[in-house]
């Protein structure tokens, strides 16, 4: 069948073309019909393989080749990758309005330019076993135009729809970004609220976790941690490493400049202006955190460094100003002077104090022991004076004062036990802050000296210690103690007795015989025969006021530097 229904022209035996064709008006008739075929395609192969196929309907002829313009040179279109390579030489050598052709085979060859909305898109070749008549090289000319038209037609179809596919790549990634964006406002909002909240480094880490349902850890630079949001904090949490092991993590952190993922945990350096403050740690036992979490931990870790870097400089001039008045305080000032310095800092000195010397066994000692006072006192809700003096940590506390609960919060804070405290007496006015300071260094000090030296010690606590001076005269205070006590002493250490223990017991209770008998945990008879022992050994009238005296004053000595340090109420 033809391309309008009727019989197909038949071709010459051998491959020459038939002489037999439609006469001009059924020609143009057929390339309407034809025509109607390439514009209905949008595909360039599938526009070529038509006129391939029905163009000797429309024509005397056929269509021999096709070559188009591509990357800068004429290639033959795959419908015709069978040309003769002599072919293309000739059809490179045309002109942009095409020519005959030579290919020195005989016959009719004629290259016909393919050009739309001013673009050479190629040539279309057709071969005739003669010239054709005008008529014909009309309808042959119009069958090139409309497959020209019908490939421009198709190639703006494809940039129809190569611009539809980019409108909706562009479209979704728009899409994606605006979700992006809008999920990060809602960081930003919930962080920015958090840091201006006054809550400090439990508001961001409860933000951190309400913006991505994980439990959330901040600590400090040395591997404490200072705050925890989420479930109960797990009894397996890392205890602080060593310092080395920790150096050898932040240098870690450094190098990887970002959040970390190490196991469970996503880890995150708070370093503002190249100081190490803390970590922020994101703990994703499932490993479902994504970009969002991860983005997350980096705007809060910038949060937080604004947060630490502005606790740090206001504790540096918190510190600098109440040094300065604490130690003029220490030193003896007037007492309406130091009323109105303390008033000028929020500090009421009105109010009976207490001095408080202080002295760890942490990293960052005096610094470390002054930021944790702080800390415990701003969770009570009252204000201290903070200073560092003579070695040690100076608080000025008013009363009431807990004393114990006092060492409790440091040795939970500083992560050990290993501390002393010493408490001076009441002071009612700033003129008498420089006997209580004396006070507390004594009281530290007879604690330091002590069998037992981590605690606290006031020096109400201290009784007769008071005028000892331990600190000051060990040597004399022992000299003394073995006057009075060295046979006890030594039948102690030949027998493994305790007849020492015993007297001062005795003399502690006032000579009752139950109440030391209780203390000692031993019969009344026992603490017969042991007094009986010790006027034997030691040579004692026990009850001469003078020899009772000094063996009270020298079991106190042997109690305070050989015993269990000194005893509350003492």
């Amino acid at each position: 069948m033809s391309v309008d229904g009727g019989e197909r022209v038949p071709h010459r035996p051998g491959g020459a073309l038939s002489t037999v064709h439609p006469g001009p008006l059924a020609g143009f008739h057929r390339l309407m019909h034809l025509s109607s075929r390439l514009f209905g395609s949008h595909d360039q192969d599938e526009i070529l393989g038509l006129v391939a196929r029905w163009a000797p309907e429309v024509v005397p002829g056929e269509v021999e080749a096709c070559y188009l313009a591509t990357g800068g040179r004429l290639l033959p279109a795959p419908a015709f990758d069978g040309a003769s390579p002599s072919l293309a030489t000739c059809v490179a050598r045309l002109g942009p309005a095409g020519g005959a052709l030579d290919a020195g085979d005989g016959g009719w060859r004629w290259g016909f330019p393919l050009r739309s909305m001013g673009s050479q898109l190629g040539y279309l070749v057709l071969r005739c076993d003669a010239d054709p008549s005008a008529d014909e090289r009309f309808l042959m000319e119009a069958l090139c135009q409309q497959v020209a038209a019908a490939m421009a037609s198709a190639s703006l179809h494809r940039g129809d729809r190569e611009h539809v596919a980019e409108l909706r790549r562009i479209n979704d990634e728009l899409t994606t970004t605006i979700s992006r964006l809008e999920q990060r406002t809602i960081v930003h909002e919930v962080l920015t609220r958090a840091s201006a909240s006054g809550e400090g480094e439990a508001g961001i880490a409860r933000a951190v976790h309400t913006l991505t349902g994980l439990p959330v850890a901040i600590e400090d630079a040395f591997g404490n941690l200072r705050q925890w949001a989420g479930l109960p904090v797990p009894g397996d949490y890392p205890k602080p490493p060593a310092a080395s092991q920790r150096q050898a993590f932040v240098t870690k952190l450094i190098a990887h400049a970002g959040p970390l993922r190490e196991h469970r945990r996503i880890i995150s350096l708070v370093r503002p202006r190249g100081d190490v403050l803390g970590v922020l740690v994101l703990l994703d036992d499932e490993h479902s955190a994504g970009d969002y979490e991860t983005f997350v931990v980096e705007y809060a870790t910038t949060v937080l460094a604004l947060e630490l870097a502005h606790q740090r400089s206001l504790a540096e001039v918190e510190l600098r100003v109440h040094r300065d008045l604490v130690a003029d305080l220490i030193s003896g000032t007037d007492d309406e002077s130091a009323f109105a310095r303390a008033a000028a800092i929020g500090h009421d000195l009105h109010a009976p104090h207490r001095l408080v010397a202080v002295r760890w066994r942490c990293r960052g000692e005096e610094e470390a022991v002054a930021s944790a006072a702080r800390r415990a006192f701003r969770s009570w809700e009252r204000r201290i004076l903070v200073s560092r003096h003579a070695g040690v940590a100076v608080l000025l506390i008013a009363e009431p004062l807990d004393v114990p609960a006092l060492y409790g919060a440091l040795a939970a804070q500083l992560g050990t036990e290993a501390g002393a405290i010493g408490v001076g007496g009441r002071c009612s006015r700033p003129a008498e802050v420089p006997r209580s300071y004396a006070e507390a260094r004594q009281a530290l000090a007879v604690r330091e000296e002590s069998a037992s030296p981590y605690g606290a010690t006031t020096f109400e606590d201290l009784g007769v210690y008071r005028i000892l001076g331990v600190h000051d005269n060990r040597a004399g205070v022992e000299d003394f103690m073995r006057e009075w006590l060295g046979p006890l002493l030594d039948y102690d250490d030949r027998r493994h007795a305790q007849l020492v223990r015993t007297l001062f017991e005795y003399l502690e209770c006032g000579g009752n015989y139950d109440r030391a008998a209780d203390s000692l945990v031993i019969h009344r008879s026992t603490l017969r025969y042991r007094l009986a022992r010790i006027r034997e050994i030691g040579g004692f009238d026990l009850s001469d006021v003078d020899t009772r005296l000094n063996l009270q004053i020298a079991t106190r000595a042997w109690q305070l530097l050989h015993g269990d340090g000194p005893r509350a109420g003492a």
